[in-house]
Order: C-alpha cells, then structure tokens, then sequence
C-alpha cells in the first residue's frame, strides 16, 4: 500500500515539474516571439523614416539601424552610401539594389517580385549624411568576429565621433579582450568624450588622458577642442598640460622626420654622385652627360616592367639592376671612346662636349619614348609605409638606402680588392708614375668611365621608384651631384658619402626653417666658402700628382 502510494506521488511530482517546465518554455516562446515582432516592429518605423526622403528623417533612421543593428543594416546603409537605395512612397516599400543589379526588399532581403522599378526613386545623400553612414558602419562592426575589423571600426569611429556609437563602443569595450582593439576603442570613446557638449567633466579628464598617449595632430585637436569649451578649471589645466607634453613630443618627432628625409635623400645623392667621382676622380672629366646615364637607367627600369610578363613583374628589379648598369655603362664607354679621349687636358672643350652629348640622349630618348613621362610601378615588397612612434618611413625609400650602402660597398671591394681597383687608385694618384710601370691608362680612363656610368644607371634605377621617369630625370641631379663630389673630395669614396649625407641632412634640416629654395641658396653660400678654405673637400687625395 505504501508503495503504490509511493508511485502515485512520484508521478503527480514528475507531472507538475513537466508541466511548469512545458510553461516556462512556453513563457520563453512567448517572449521571443514578442521580442521578435517588437524587432520587426521597430524595423519597420526605422524604414519608414526613408519614405519622406527628408534629410533629417533619413539621418535618424541611420542613427536607429546603427542601434537596432537588424540583419539587413549594412547592407541599407551601404545602398544608401552608394545611391542604391531606393522607395516607393506608394506602396510604402524601402527596396535596395544589390552591386550586380538586383533589386531586394530592405526589411526582409528577399527579391522585390510583381512591381514595376520605374516606381522607385533613390534617396537623396549629401555629405552629411554620408559621414553618419561612415559612423554608423564603424558602429556596426564593432561587435564583428573578426578583430581587425573591429579594429577599423573603432577607427571609423575616432575618426568620425559619432555619439551614436558610444552605446555599442562601450558595450563592446567591456568584453574585448584583444589589447590593439581595447586601445582603439577607448581612443574612440575619448574622440566622442573630446567633441560631445553633454561629456561630464570626469568623462572629458579621461579623454584628455587618453588622447595624451596618443600624442599626435588628431589627439592635440581634440585635446585643444577641449581647451576651448572647457569650463572646469580641472579640466582646462589638464587640457593645458597635455597639450604642452604633445607640442614637444611632435616637435622632437618632427626634427626625427626631417633627419629621416636627410638620410633618405643623402643615399639618392650617394648613388648619383658616386659614379660621377670615380669618373671625376680618375680622369678629371667634367662629364655633364653624367644625368643621362642615371636618366638611361630609370628608362631601362620602365622597358624591363613593359617586357616582363606579369608573373615575373614582382622580379622587375633584379633584371633591370644588371640591365642598367650594363645599358648606361656601354653608352659611357662609348662616349669616352668616341668623344673625351680626344679632348684630355682641355677641360673647358670636355664640358661644352658633354653637355652636347646629354642633349642629345636626351633628344633620342624623346624620340624613342616620347616626351610625357612614363609609369614604373614599385613591386609589392617596396610598397607601402610604416610607423615607428611618430615616425613615418616609406618602404621604397628604405631599401633605396640599402641598396645605396650595398653598393658603396660593392665599390670599395673593387677598388681595393681587384687589381682593377689596385690600377685605377694608381692612375688616379699619379698617372704618369702609372704609366711608366705598365699599366695601360688608356684602358684605365675607359673602364673607369664605365664603371662610373654603369653606378649612374643604378641610381637611375632606384630613382624611378621615387620620382617621375622622362627625359629630363637626371638634370635635377646632376649640379648636386658635382657640390657633394667637390665638398667631400675629389675622387674620394669616403668623402662622396659623408658629403652627400651632410648636403642631404643640411637640405632636409634647414627646409623647414627657412624654405626649400632659401635652404639651398645658404647650402651653396656655405659650400663656395668652404671650398676657398679647403680647395681639395673634406677628404683630399694624397699622391704627388694630386698634391701637384
């Protein structure tokens, strides 16, 4: 009796524990459902606002899909920023052409089906509403799987400031865990902080801390905004203080860009001058065609990428290196061959000469190529830019100074490990001593003259991927290739480089200061100075022949 008694309560406990669970999930079905058709409820008055094509409505229904976040939104913003968005106000239908040309229903994203197109009209944008759109998006992606987007969204929207983010952004803040995208986020909600007038004094003391760290033209203006609106004395003097820090801590990085562009631009002028000193050096040739040989290897860089198929393009350079050094150095044995060992000891009939001969090149490639200047791409590797704190540096510049350095090397083991280089320092510190021990200083003059010009076409290489690659490229170099060859020694390798560094670090330097063409007017003041004191540069060569 007891069991069976036993059995009966087990069942009627086993009845009501179903029969609250059955309530409970139908309470929750319930809910949901309610939830759902509140969703689409509220959807539907977002995309009604579209119907009036009014400005200020068509703004708050982005604000509303930024909030709301329904599975469509991206996509209706999208269309909205790209003129696909479309209504017709009869039908009461907000649609959006899809990129391919399909026409989808904006609440539900299925085909628009039994209505003419010619019914829609697209909704009005101008640039005000295209800056909430951008703000809108940031917000939208902030809770996006995959981190760099939400990386850039948190930039979208320190770049935009758009309060209508800050609900999402703080949201996404409290459970983000990757450190890159925790620091855009709060750098983004110190940029809504910075510009909002209802911020509390609080929210904008942690603003101003934040961008302080940041510490760049963006953090200072908003820092500054700050200073401006700011009644709280807590937060003028904080604004106050951190505006000095970024002052001097910009100023310092600024003095760090500028030597950065005085190395970049030391190393262009290394690899152009240092042919023309060994050329110079050696035979005392005043060679004006020396811009040509570097102009003949920009061009063997443009003809190298024209003939190469495009899976090879990302090679380019490792043909047109050799290619240039062979074209420009075959052209320089030519001319020495057929022009300046005719005109030996007459230094005034060696310039007039040389410089027919550069207008010449110049006139031919014209001809060949035409006179517009010609495209050469950077390959993938020498794309692009980096940051280092405050600094900016440009990949292709920084493998110009590389490649500057391994030839600078390149060279000195020449000269000093061949006995090429053992002849060619031997005629160039006396040459009739030279001659009286054997060696040829006719075939000396020649080479020399090659090797000079085959540098130039590298040069001419590396300045096609910084600058524009036409006829007229090597006469921007050659004058300040000659002040460094004369500055830093005649002949002298040591004294090439150290006076292109100096001249490069002095024009980079001064530019800011006074200006570009002031800079250069007191570089040449201070170098036809220098050269009265010291006729032989900074490195002079030592030989009985030199020193006669």
């Amino acid at each position: 009796m007891t069991s069976s008694n036993d059995c009966r309560l087990a069942a009627h406990d086993f009845a009501r524990g179903f029969a609250l669970r059955a309530l409970r999930a139908l309470g929750v079905l319930a809910l949901l459902a309610f939830a759902t058709t509140a969703r689409a409820d509220a959807v539907d008055d977002t995309l009604a606002k579209f119907l009036d094509d009014k400005f200020p409505q068509t703004e708050a229904a982005i604000g509303e899909l930024a909030a709301e976040a329904p599975p469509q939104a991206a996509a209706i913003l999208e269309a909205l920023g790209d003129n696909r968005l479309l209504i017709d106000p009869a039908d009461h239908l907000v649609a959006y052409k899809t990129v391919a040309g399909v026409l989808l229903n904006a609440k539900t994203g299925e085909p628009v089906q039994g209505l003419d197109a010619a019914a829609f009209k697209k909704v009005r944008v101008n640039n005000a509403l295209r800056s909430a759109i951008e703000g809108a998006m940031g917000s939208l992606t902030l809770a996006n799987p995959d981190p760099e987007k939400r990386l850039a969204a948190a930039e979208d929207v320190f770049r935009t400031h758009d309060a209508k983010a800050l609900p999402a952004l703080q949201a996404q803040l409290g459970k983000e865990s990757d450190p890159r995208v925790v620091a855009a986020l709060k750098l983004a909600q110190a940029s809504i902080f910075a510009t909002s007038d209802s911020a509390s004094p609080q929210d904008r003391l942690s603003a101003i801390a934040t961008l302080k760290e940041r510490g760049d033209q963006d953090a200072q203006s908003l820092i500054d905004g700050i200073a401006q609106k700011a009644t709280d004395p807590a937060v003028k003097s904080a604004a106050a203080a951190a505006l000095s820090a970024i002052h001097t801590r910009l100023a310092l990085w600024g003095v760090a860009q500028n030597l950065w562009y005085g190395i970049s631009a030391s190393s262009v002028l290394l690899l152009a001058a240092i042919g023309l000193a060994i050329t110079f050096g050696v035979m005392g040739v005043i060679n004006m065609a020396h811009g040509e040989m570097v102009m003949l290897g920009a061009y063997s860089t443009y003809v190298v990428q024209t003939l190469l198929p495009p899976s090879l393009q990302n090679w380019s350079l490792a043909f047109a290196i050799p290619l240039a050094f062979v074209v420009a150095g075959a052209v320089g044995i030519a001319i020495e061959r057929l022009v300046i060992r005719f005109l030996y000891t007459r230094p005034l009939e060696t310039l007039l000469a040389t410089w027919g001969v550069s207008l010449i090149l110049q006139q031919l490639v014209r001809s060949l190529f035409g006179a517009n200047n010609r495209l050469v791409s950077n390959p993938p590797f020498m794309s692009g830019a980096f940051e280092i704190g405050g600094l900016s540096i440009t990949t292709n510049r920084l493998w110009i100074i590389v490649l500057s350095a391994v030839v600078f090397i390149g060279l000195q083991l020449v000269l000093r490990a061949t006995p090429f280089g053992l002849q060619m320092r031997a005629v160039t510190q006396n040459r009739r001593m030279a001659a009286s021990m054997g060696i040829s200083t006719a075939r000396i003059d020649m080479l020399a003259f090659g090797l000079g010009s085959g540098v130039a076409g590298i040069a001419g290489v590396a300045l096609s991927q910084i600058d524009n690659v036409s006829p007229n490229l090597g006469q921007g170099y050659i004058i300040d290739s000659f002040m460094v060859v004369v500055f830093g020694g005649v002949g002298n390798l040591w004294g090439t480089a150290f006076g292109a560094l100096l001249i490069g670090l002095a024009n980079k330097l001064l530019e800011p200061l006074i200006g570009a063409v002031q800079g250069q007017i007191v570089l040449l003041i201070f170098i036809i100075l220098f050269i009265q004191r010291r006729p032989r540069g900074l490195f002079a060569l030592r030989g009985r022949a030199v020193e006669a």
